[in-house]
């Protein structure tokens, strides 16, 4: 899981990560990877559903003022004193999907932020995140999705890129679509082998790729073509996000994939769109 791996990550003082040679792991791009591509999921825009549903409420807004202080805290506070804090915006109307959104992934890009600007050390912002991420597993755990009354939700398959061991913005947009009424569920370190197994074996309606690295466009034009080979669904639909598909958004259509989205909830909305598309474009030709 990502907490264990960030658990297992040897820190060394910043100048000398910084003094690094060439061709070793360059964890200056480590922690920019995973504030950029992992808390904070980014698919962007490329593709607009027509009639998109609106968008998810997230009731009581954090202000920027609020989000700015938390966001000192995972330096000092453990994960049951944040969750503390938590608990103080959840208790004034503040959503699960707020508190991701608009708490989380902002501490976690100011973790990054802040080391870069020497401020703290790579140690520092490895447990920070560690200690973020627990605090996001206990908010799911004790809210959990209420899926009563909901006919036939629509189903989703999230992975990071086969090989790619971060996971925490998999985990979140899974967190998302579950709480959005989509059947959701997550890989964590898949092998390609695995993924395409998972496909084959269940008619997922939508897979959602996480690469929080880069990759070859054509690695990833050949995992979405297998993908769309092996599918019980023939009529999938693939989201892919990462920094390489932020820095390059005509990658979307060149790779294959039929879109992304600004956020989480960007991401949902316009898979909802998508996948509702379908279901009327099928009805018409049945």
């Amino acid at each position: 899981m990502f907490g264990a791996g960030l658990r297992g990550v040897i820190a060394a003082p910043l100048e000398a990560v910084r003094r690094r040679a060439t061709g070793q792991v360059d964890q200056i791009e480590t922690v920019n990877t995973i504030i950029e591509s992992e808390i904070i999921p980014r698919l962007l825009m490329a593709h607009s559903a027509t009639a998109a549903p609106a968008r998810p409420r997230r009731l009581r807004a954090i202000a920027p003022d609020e989000a700015s202080r938390f966001a000192e805290l995972p330096l000092r506070l453990e994960a049951a004193s944040l969750l503390e804090e938590v608990d103080a915006f959840i208790a004034k109307g503040a959503s699960v999907e707020t508190i991701c959104l608009d708490l989380l992934a902002p501490a976690a890009r100011k973790l990054g932020e802040m080391w870069e600007h020497d401020e703290c050390d790579f140690l520092d912002v490895t447990m920070g995140l560690w200690r973020l991420q627990e605090v996001m597993r206990e908010v799911a755990v004790r809210s959990p999705v209420d899926l009563a009354g909901l006919a036939l939700p629509f189903s989703a398959l999230f992975s990071p890129m086969p090989g790619d061991h971060h996971n925490f913005g998999t985990l979140m947009l899974d967190e998302v679509f579950a709480r959005g009424g989509w059947r959701s569920e997550a890989l964590v370190k898949p092998e390609r082998r695995e993924l395409l197994d998972r496909l084959a074996r269940q008619p997922f309606d939508l897979l959602g790729l996480t690469l929080a690295r880069d990759c070859p466009s054509a690695a990833l034009s050949n995992l979405i073509k297998a993908v769309r080979n092996v599918s019980a669904n023939p009529h999938i639909i693939v989201l892919v996000g990462g920094r390489m598909i932020n820095e390059n958004p005509g990658m979307v259509m060149e790779v294959g994939a039929d879109g992304t989205g600004a956020d989480a909830l960007a991401a949902l909305e316009l898979a909802n769109g998508l996948v509702k598309t379908a279901a009327a474009r099928d009805l018409n030709l049945g």
